[in-house]
């Protein structure tokens, strides 16, 4: 198993890609003024290294320079990070022209521009050597899990047998599917081969994790496949592909620290004393901590305020709280209401564990009526494709509250489903809006 993933690998190359390129404008810029003053070698009174820095990052990032393509062909990265930079000497040519510049060396403009070009060449050649040597040549990993059929693993390719490794793979039990979630996590292409009777477990299992997955063929028997695959001399099905695209779970991540930090450093006071108020009360912990579902179906502990007394909390979540239920607190009964008593789960944002919008986790022994949620709907494990957030779109559509009903929870999982498909950074800003609108609700208790 790899000690470091694909994924974090590929982040560290990106990062070093980037920084690289960018040194390589710096270095050009340098080089220039060694021939020209730094009067030269400006616009709007503005050096053009100011001007033209943003501008090749934004380039760099429209272009797609840091991406897997661009890893595994050197020519192509190359290609897209000259271009990046093309454009912008050809934007900060244009900006000089619309200011009126007489100033701006020629020579000086162009020994800035080639000598980039030059070093972001050599940068490039120095990344492929890098990707080589730490990745061996792959940018994506790929895990090969065997459930009963003896296929054999390419090169390159790590393999689980659950037989061998006395693992198990059984569907009721969310320990087990947590267990081989945290298994696939790394990995970027999950290929299982299973038995004719497993693939549809397996099916269901894959379209709720966040990396792409898929099954031996079966041409009888499609699952919802969103496209064909193959592995050696096999066909594959593709079940899953991951919801969301590097560039996306980054745009998510930067807007989920944006707001998690900035409503901490606002709230802190009031957080502080409903804290102070908590411990007042009854004299027990401050928070209270529960086994969630997360991104995956990997298990996490979430941060609540505690809302009930100490002995009547209940961490597997066995027991659903009722209106007028004895175990809340005078003061649990006022948070739960304004639904202050979320608010910890900042923290769990701060820590990667939650989005500030996505399927709300659920404690493991949570129950619609009297089946467990798993059991109420066959689809409910897909919505873990993404990280749970504190509000999303059920709950503005006012589906919260206690579950009395299968039919209650399908309800939920439709709208998390909804959400999934339709992912934008818009779409989680009017959430965030329409949550603020029914805070209090009258399905909190």
């Amino acid at each position: 198993m790899p000690r470091l993933s694909a994924q974090k690998k590929r982040v560290v190359l990106y990062a070093a890609s980037l920084i690289l390129d960018c040194a390589a404008l710096i270095l050009g810029y340098q080089l220039a003024l060694q021939l020209r003053e730094e009067v030269w070698l400006g616009a709007g009174g503005l050096p053009i290294l100011t001007i033209a820095l943003p501008v090749f990052l934004m380039c760099e990032i429209a272009q797609e320079t840091q991406s897997v393509e661009s890893l595994e062909s050197r020519s192509l990265g190359m290609q897209r990070a000259l271009t990046a930079l093309l454009i912008t000497a050809l934007l900060v040519l244009a900006l000089t022209f619309f200011l009126k510049e007489d100033s701006l060396s020629r020579v000086g403009y162009l020994v800035t521009f080639l000598s980039a070009a030059f070093f972001i060449v050599m940068g490039k050649l120095l990344e492929n050597l890098l990707f080589k040597a730490w990745m061996g040549g792959r940018a994506t990993a790929t895990i090969l899990i065997r459930d009963g059929l003896p296929v054999h693993p390419l090169p390159g390719v790590d393999c689980v047998d659950l037989d061998a490794d006395e693992l198990s793979a059984e569907w009721s039990q969310p320990k087990e599917i947590d267990t081989l979630s945290r298994i696939i996590a790394p990995y970027d292409r999950v290929i299982v081969a299973c038995s004719f009777e497993r693939r549809a477990m397996w099916a269901m299992f894959l379209k709720g994790q966040d990396v792409g997955g898929e099954i031996l063929l079966d041409r009888d028997l499609l699952h919802g496949a969103v496209g064909i695959g193959s592995y050696a001399d096999e066909d594959t099905l593709v079940l899953s592909q991951g919801p969301l695209s590097l560039s996306n779970r980054i745009q998510k991540r930067a807007f989920d620290l944006l707001v998690a930090l900035g409503a901490l450093i606002v709230l802190l006071p009031g957080l502080l004393i409903v804290a102070a108020l908590i411990r007042l009360e009854d004299g027990g912990p401050i928070f209270f901590r529960q086994m969630r579902v997360g991104r995956g179906s990997r298990q996490f502990r979430i941060f609540k305020f505690r809302t009930m007394s100490v002995a009547g909390s209940d961490e597997d979540g066995n027991i659903s709280t009722a209106r007028e239920d004895p175990r809340i607190t005078r003061i649990g009964r006022y948070l739960r209401r304004t639904s202050v008593d979320e608010l910890p789960q900042l923290l769990n944002v701060v820590l990667g564990h939650m989005s500030i919008v996505g399927p709300r986790p659920h404690a493991l022994g949570s129950l619609a009526g009297t089946d467990l949620f798993w059991e109420a709907d066959r689809n409910y494990w897909i919505r873990h494709a993404l990280k749970p957030g504190i509000t999303g779109l059920a709950q503005v559509r006012g589906l919260r509250g206690s579950t009395q009903s299968p039919e209650a929870l399908r309800q939920r999982v439709r709208s998390d489903l909804e959400y999934l498909s339709h992912w934008s950074l818009g779409l989680d800003f009017a959430i965030i809006l329409r949550t603020i609108r029914v805070v209090v609700h009258e399905n909190a208790f």
